[in-house]
């Protein structure tokens, strides 16, 4: 079995498939019952469903990324640690772009 604990963007995932679908699914058999049509009553629940899933969705993103802002982490992608921050300009042979004789040589 594995041990290893879920992200908090899983995590996030998971409960709003979890809670669109079952107030989507709550409220297609109350709408099947009311209009004496299931199928009709639970695809207009599906429906409902996956809206939920987004509007459910998109405010807990927006509040974890709040969340990390008051904090002071931004929560976007983390730079590897061997990336380089810009070009290379330590003043070598490849400094100015030939790697040639580099015009301040000996005559």
């Amino acid at each position: 079995m594995d041990d290893r604990q879920p992200s908090s963007h899983e995590s996030t995932a998971r409960l709003t498939w979890g809670v669109g679908i079952a107030l989507g699914m709550g409220a297609g058999v109350a709408l099947g019952t009311a209009l004496d049509n299931m199928a009709l009553g639970i695809g207009l629940g599906i429906a409902i469903g996956v809206a939920l899933m987004v509007v459910i969705n998109l405010g807990l993103s927006r509040s974890a990324r709040r969340r990390n802002s008051a904090s002071g982490t931004d929560g976007g992608a983390v730079a590897h640690p061997d990336a380089e921050d810009g070009p290379d300009v330590d003043g070598g042979p490849d400094a100015d772009g030939g790697g040639g004789d580099g015009g301040g040589g000996g005559d």
